[in-house]
């Protein structure tokens, strides 16, 4: 008998139906000579600091460095403390008793780095040493799960990916537990989480948003011209920017006297334009963001969805390429898309017989090749479904189209001694980018195809007009900008020499980032505010306790990446990158155990109430420590969580700024500002109606 694990219930019938395992059982199936049993996620994980026998915060307990560590059951948050999941335990004991009626093990867990990872430490707990193989495939259709199972791998070829997974799984321990700790006792109050990746994320985010709030906005001045000239009307604007409003409108008037411009240069260059590459997961979740919204989590929910009901293949996927075996199978793959309405009339613009073969390259093909649908024609799909798969489909039609080709015209023209310009584009071969019909990068941008013009023709001026423009700040990051940044951290970084030795490292994994961000938004460090992300003052609040510390160091967690991948590869030590994990985990941690965040960016505020005490502000709550007094506010209202500046305007003034996005019990929204009567609670005021809140 042979036992097979997958990773979920719905990927372990899809491999019995294969294998003839139809006899169904309590946590398993049977027959054939085969059990297929699954293992629910993690089952089991690195044990906590209690169960070396280190029972809360204490400064002498710091750092805790297991060795060796242990590992326990999976365990879920019950009241305030954690217990054993039931349903874990339940499911660890079915397997460990499919594995003692076996002679060998499949592994079919998910064929990543996580997904080894998550097989082997249930193999280490149950201490099995029974021989395993591994099922390495990239779609659940009938094909390739038939088709793998005829070209298992030994399991020892995966073993530089469980080193990576299990270096990864104790850094990240190591880390967050000894940071987080000596930041919360460094406080002195409350709980603070950093993390290997967490953290450097955060200070991205805050860095950005700090940069973008002190940045000084200049005012400058621009003259934009009207032209006419066989009908086509353009515009054309000034090389100069004015500081001095008076002097713009002076040259603006000088300039309406003279009343032509000549030409004074033309240049035309065809510009040719490669298809875009499959989508990676990061890929997909940028463009997701951008068109749909979507957060990163959300779209990989809707991807791993979607790939177990066959539609796509693996999505947890980090390359952009096919391998050349692979390329034969993609005209299937197109006519698949035929038979679905959306993308129907993309596919009649797919030039057959004359297909890109970009997306093809062995050598970048990692774990799992490009994202790609499967031959399975979609059915039953949400609405959110619908649109993630038409964005794979369509993205693998561009991919194999032919290039798109541009004609780019810069013109200068000249009125007195000043210099103008136009820019204008014209599309002559569409190519990819006449797929979806979209020729630039910004979808609201038009193709701006301009008359023909030849140096020293003049030219009338219709019209002219001052522009009042101003100097952007650095953009707020929405989680598109986000991933683009995680996904090359290596750019951000301002030593050149670490610069280029990082190029193309990134921090976290396409698998992880999205978990990543979801963690920063748990605990309350960051917001959205529409699409855009935002710090919120506890987050502010942990950014300059640590933005000078080695835990937010981008450069460095790139660095950590890089040394993953080369334990993955087999072409580095586990064992080195663990010890200077250690040694790294020492250092930071007495570097957090010297600082105080406790007054930090927090106001001095004095209850309203007794006139007498400073308030407490915590993350929930701002109250008065007298118990005689005990006023106490929250800082969430209807969904909305009060900044320091709104809690400072109740305290100081009785009542904030309008307060918007609050939402009432039905679920309306509403805006309204938040006061203190004269009992000092606090009560909604609408224009001139007044509601006391309940």
């Amino acid at each position: 008998m042979k036992a097979i694990i997958a990773e979920k219930p719905s990927v372990a019938r899809e491999i019995a139906a294969q294998v003839g395992a139809t006899d169904k059982h309590d946590g398993y199936l049977s027959g054939s000579g085969y059990y297929v049993t699954w293992a629910l996620g993690h089952l089991v994980g690195l044990a906590m600091p209690e169960d070396y026998g280190i029972a809360g915060f204490h400064r002498e307990s710091l750092p805790i460095l297991p060795e060796p560590f242990l590992l326990t059951v999976r365990r879920i948050k019950k009241d305030k403390n954690y217990v054993t999941d039931g349903g874990a335990l339940k499911q660890l004991k079915t397997i460990e008793q499919v594995i003692a009626q076996s002679n060998s093990i499949i592994v079919a867990t998910d064929a990543g780095r996580e997904g080894e990872l998550i097989f082997r430490y249930i193999y280490e707990y149950l201490k099995c040493s029974k021989p395993f193989q591994r099922l390495w495939i990239s779609s659940l259709t009938e094909n390739a799960i038939k088709k793998g199972l005829e070209n298992l791998k030994s399991g020892s070829d995966f073993e530089g990916l469980y080193r990576a997974g299990k270096g990864r799984s104790q850094a990240d321990w190591l880390v967050g537990i000894n940071a987080s700790q000596a930041l919360s006792i460094a406080a002195g109050r409350g709980i603070y989480s950093l993390g290997r990746v967490q953290t450097p994320t955060l200070a991205l985010i805050c860095k950005r948003y700090i940069e973008n709030k002190n940045f000084s906005v200049k005012k400058y001045f621009q003259i934009q011209l009207d032209h006419l000239k066989e009908f086509v009307g353009f515009k054309s604007v000034s090389k100069t920017k004015w500081d001095d409003k008076k002097l713009a409108d002076d040259t603006h008037k000088s300039i309406m006297r003279s009343g032509v411009v000549t030409v004074m240069s033309v240049e035309n260059k065809t510009v040719s334009e490669q298809p875009p590459l499959l989508f990676d997961l990061t890929g997909l979740q940028k463009e997701a963001n951008k068109r749909l919204g979507l957060s990163a989590e959300e779209t990989l929910n809707i991807a791993q969805s979607l790939y177990e009901k066959k539609f796509i293949t693996y999505p947890r996927t980090g390359s952009k390429y096919i391998p050349e075996d692979m390329w034969t199978e993609i005209p299937a793959l197109v006519r698949t898309l035929d038979a679905k309405v959306s993308c129907r009339e993309a596919v009649g613009k797919v030039n057959w017989g004359r297909f890109n073969k970009r997306i093809v390259n062995d050598l970048k093909v990692t774990d799992h090749h490009g994202l790609l649908i499967t031959e399975k024609v979609p059915s039953g799909l949400s609405a959110k479904e619908d649109k993630i798969y038409d964005m794979i489909a369509i993205r693998l039609l561009e991919s194999i189209s032919l290039l798109c080709s541009k004609e780019a015209t810069e013109i200068t023209l000249r009125v007195l001694h000043y210099d103008f310009t136009i820019k204008g584009c014209k599309v002559l071969i569409p190519g990819w980018r006449g797929i979806r019909g979209n020729f630039t990068e910004d979808d609201n941008e038009p193709i701006n195809e301009l008359p023909e013009l030849v140096v020293d023709d003049v030219l009338k001026i219709k019209n002219a007009e001052v522009l009042d423009k101003k100097t952007k700040p650095p953009s707020l990051y929405t989680e598109a900008d986000l991933l683009s940044v995680m996904e090359n951290a290596g750019r951000e970084i301002v030593n050149e020499d670490e610069r280029k030795a990082l190029q193309g490292i990134g921090i976290g994994t396409p698998a992880t980032r999205a978990a990543i961000i979801e963690t920063l938004f748990k605990r309350e460090y960051i917001k959205r505010e529409k699409k855009i992300l935002l710090p919120t003052d506890k987050g502010l609040q942990v950014y300059e306790a640590v933005k000078d510390k080695r835990i937010a160091d981008v450069a460095m967690t790139a660095e950590w990446e890089m040394a993953l991948q080369k334990i993955e590869n087999c072409q580095a030590d586990a064992t080195d990158f663990h010890h200077s994990m250690e040694a790294f985990t020492s250092s930071v941690t007495q570097e957090l155990l010297s600082i105080s965040i406790e007054n930090q960016n927090q106001p001095d505020l004095v209850c309203p109430k007794c006139k007498a005490q400073k308030l407490l502000i915590r993350e929930k709550v701002v109250k008065c420590p007298s118990e005689d007094c005990n006023w106490l506010q929250f800082r969430n209202m209807c969904g909305v969580n009060l900044s320091l500046d709104e809690i400072s305007n109740l305290v100081n003034k009785g009542k904030t700024s309008l307060i918007k996005g609050m939402k009432s019990k039905s679920g309306k929204k509403f805006e309204a500002y938040i006061i203190l009567n004269g009992y000092c609670e606090s009560s909604f005021e609408f224009e001139n109606i007044k509601y006391k809140k309940k």
